[in-house]
């Protein structure tokens, strides 16, 4: 039974408003709520610490000093200016991600096939990465420059994209790998907007590796997430009828007063 539910992903099933992460966010209930707890701090974390490991290597000439004469105020101050944009980026990266959820759940009622809906999130996954690169350079691109860098950094979101897509589809099943590669770029492009508006290319990279370590995550981590409330939810329904079960019993043996 634990493999079958492992290789479930909630994208595909009808059972998911069930089951899946809607339950962790709707139902009253304490065991789930603290999976949904447990998933928004652990992706907070990890935004706060790739941001700020990132923040570091990006910005090395600006806080090597820092580390050479072993300012730890310093040090500390700026660590703690980059976990809080971690934070916030998750915080983002979350949000993104619930949209989507709700977003795909919509495109499987509208298109009525898992296929059909695949190849839909296909042609908006290459307009995106066709866009990202052409769109910036004409707007950003200096009289002369090359094109390299504005594809380098579309190479580096599909890289990512697929890493995350094939393992994802190996961890649930083969239908997974294009929704899944949906999220971790076109999903990812829409959050990383604002900075991509600006172009200040440390904050554009900042935020880009902070996104995909979140979003990572979070798509990686749903099925072992609805296997876990399918599991406590499973428990509890058993707990309630073995309750109702006992007090039936003790209302059976009861004599009559009369």
């Amino acid at each position: 039974m634990r493999e079958v539910i492992e290789k479930m992903d909630f994208l595909y099933f009808d059972w998911y408003n069930q089951y899946g992460i809607y339950f962790l966010l709707l139902e009253d209930n304490g065991v789930t709520s603290r999976i949904w707890v447990r998933l928004f701090m652990t992706t907070l974390l990890i935004g706060g610490i790739t941001t700020a490991i990132v923040g570091f290597i990006i910005n090395w000439n600006e806080y090597v000093h820092y580390f050479i004469d072993l300012k730890i105020i310093n040090i500390l101050s700026a660590l703690f200016w980059f976990v809080l944009w971690g934070i916030l980026y998750s915080v983002i990266s979350q949000m993104g991600f619930f949209a989507y959820l709700t977003v795909h759940r919509f495109g499987l009622g509208i298109f009525k096939s898992v296929s059909l809906w695949n190849g839909v999130q296909a042609v908006l996954i290459l307009f995106v990465l066709f866009d990202l690169v052409y769109l910036r350079y004409e707007t950003f691109a200096q009289s002369g420059e090359s094109l390299l860098p504005y594809i380098g950094l579309a190479v580096i979101l599909l890289i990512a994209g697929l890493i995350t897509a094939l393992y994802k589809s190996k961890q649930t099943n083969r239908e997974a790998f294009i929704p899944a590669l949906f999220f971790m770029i076109v999903v990812t492009v829409i959050e990383w907007f604002p900075v991509l508006r600006v172009n200040e290319q440390s904050w554009v990279y900042l935020m880009l590796f902070a996104l995909l370590a979140c979003n990572a995550y979070q798509i990686l981590i749903l099925h072992k997430l609805n296997m876990q409330s399918q599991q406590e939810r499973q428990r509890i329904e058993g707990n309630r009828k073995q309750s109702k079960k006992s007090n039936l019993q003790k209302k059976a043996s009861k004599k009559p007063s009369i």
